[in-house]
């Protein structure tokens, strides 16, 4: 899927063993509440954002998918989100149909970034948030806000040829 996809653009600003830190130019996300993370709530809030680009808009426009699906947990609820592609501005954007379909536009960010491949469920996830936590400290960085899973590709490709990435938005540069 993410091959042929146009994705966040980005600047590496550092290496560390095991992870490093971009910063993400600002972009425009289409975001929608879910009940929590995974399961059955990622797949209905993977439809709603899905139905948007797909022509469920007040234009009934298609616009094009790009990758990653984020998804992040807040509180007993969580997000997910798709990038929009960069041609568009907040104003271009056609105006959802679905209501709880967001149109927001994002700061630029820097985050540290832990790859990983393979399918991804809550333990899997849990286990490496917790280990990118522990690298992000020992590297001297501080986190701002809770880890978004980034998904670069379908369910249709197969386990092993998956991308994924879990993202840590951190304060940079490093405090001295």
């Amino acid at each position: 899927m993410a091959d042929q996809l146009e994705e966040p653009v980005y600047e590496r600003l550092a290496s560390y063993v095991g992870f490093e830190v971009r910063r993400y130019a600002p972009s425009i996300e289409a975001r929608v509440k879910t009940a929590g993370p995974g399961g059955n709530s990622s797949s209905a809030g993977f439809r709603r954002i899905a139905g948007y680009i797909f022509g469920g808009n007040k234009e009934g426009r298609s616009i094009a998918m790009t990758a990653p699906v984020q998804q992040w947990g807040e509180g007993e609820g969580g997000w997910m989100s798709f990038t929009m592609p960069s041609s568009f501005s907040l104003t271009s954007l056609p105006e959802p149909v679905d209501s709880g379909v967001l149109l927001l536009a994002c700061e630029q960010r820097d985050v540290a970034v832990l790859p990983f491949s393979g399918r991804y469920h809550q333990k899997k996830c849990a286990r490496l948030n917790e280990r990118l936590h522990g690298l992000v400290r020992e590297a001297g960085l501080i986190p701002v806000a809770e880890p978004i899973l980034a998904v670069y590709d379908g369910p249709m490709t197969l386990p092993f040829r998956r991308r994924n990435e879990i993202l840590l938005p951190v304060k940079w540069p490093p405090e001295q």
